[in-house]
């Protein structure tokens, strides 16, 4: 599984991208077929509190699994979204067993 990471307006430094990497690789034991995954990084600056924004855009066959997360850390975005992508990758996951039944 390739994991793709962009940070927009800002520079992630090599531990946060490791961080990443070694969280999301995690999904590859619950589905194999996962493509790619595409983690895009943003600050968000409304206000005087600035929020990080997590993207992530996990590719399996046939649909595009998009999370979005704002927490005060890349950390925390990111532990907050592999949860939702493994509820959302068990769904896909018995949507094609059904498929498969008939």
């Amino acid at each position: 599984m390739k994991v793709q990471t962009k940070a927009v307006h800002f520079t992630a430094d090599r531990k946060l991208i490791q961080f990443i990497t070694q969280k999301l690789s995690k999904l590859e034991k619950l589905f194999d077929r996962i493509i790619g995954v595409e983690v895009v990084m943003k600050l968000e600056n409304a206000g005087k509190i600035k929020d990080k924004i997590v993207e992530v855009y996990l590719k399996v066959p046939g649909q595009t699994i998009v999370i979005k997360e704002t927490r005060k850390t890349f950390e925390k975005a990111i532990d907050s979204c592999v949860p939702a992508l493994k509820r959302q990758l068990k769904r896909h996951k018995e949507k094609g067993r059904g498929r498969l039944a008939y």
